[in-house]
């Protein structure tokens, strides 16, 4: 996903996301006995059968070895980043996992409706969170960059979640992006408000949150300073110890790349 066309001005991004933006957005798996022979009174002799004539055991070609695997090859990072300035808290508070004296430490820049972000969170963030963060390998930050007013309005919710349930959240809005963001019925507010009455939103505090106007400048402000500071252009985006990195990964291109800094 491209940022040249999010041209947005601060007024447009406050009044527009926040108030008029959202506000037309919300509008809108036998057993069986064995016989025994009788037996014969007069036993007829028998005569001594004469052995099979074997057949030369059949030359078998043993299995082919199995070819090792591919390696897979660690991919080359789009730029470099002040690694130590990304970390300074934004206008948000930080939203991490993992141990933050870990040695790799990994910012993601990613959008809401990204498919490629969800697909990320869906088939490769679960097994490096367990392989990596878990571990202490891996200290992990999630920063928003939205490109239009629904992924603004999505992590505006998730930021009005209890802050322990800010990851459950965003995870269970991107393995579901197809339903809110696109659904059959092209209501979009309706399908957001249901999904976020699972996470304990009533349609009171639905409705506020998506009309808080300094909750939505702080969410653009996130996306601005990653893009103006550390040329951040598509979702999602990793800033790995220094080096930036565009694009959805699998499982095993980010573990050769987080293995390629421990």
């Amino acid at each position: 996903m491209q940022i040249s066309e999010l041209n947005l001005t601060k007024r447009r991004l406050l009044g527009g996301i926040a108030v008029t933006a959202l506000g037309a957005l919300l509008a809108s798996c036998s057993d069986s006995s064995e016989e025994k022979p009788a037996e014969s009174k007069t036993a007829p002799a028998a005569e001594e059968a004469k052995p099979a004539a074997e057949k030369p055991a059949a030359e078998t070609t043993p299995a082919p070895a199995e070819a090792p695997a591919a390696k897979v090859e660690v991919p080359q990072p789009d730029g470099t980043v002040d690694m130590a300035d990304v970390l300074k808290p934004g206008t948000l508070p930080e939203m991490a996992m993992g141990d933050a004296n870990a040695p790799v430490k990994i910012v993601e820049y990613m959008s809401m409706t990204c498919p490629h972000c969800a697909n990320f969170h869906e088939k490769t963030f679960d097994a490096i969170k367990t392989k990596y963060i878990d571990t202490g390998k891996v200290y992990f930050v999630l920063r928003e960059f939205p490109f239009d007013p629904a992924a603004t309005a999505a992590f505006m919710l998730a930021r009005c979640a209890p802050q322990d349930r800010y990851f459950p959240f965003v995870s269970t809005f991107l393995k579901q992006q197809r339903a809110w963001a696109a659904p059959a019925d092209g209501d979009v507010r309706g399908a957001m408000l249901q999904m976020s009455k699972l996470a304990g939103f009533t349609q009171e505090s639905f409705e506020a949150c998506l009309t808080n106007a300094k909750l939505a400048a702080d969410v653009t402000a996130v996306r601005d300073r990653a893009a103006k500071d550390y040329n951040v252009k598509s979702t999602p985006t990793f800033l790995i110890n220094g080096k930036s990195y565009s694009g959805d990964m699998s499982v095993e291109t980010m573990s050769a790349l987080i293995d390629s800094f421990l």
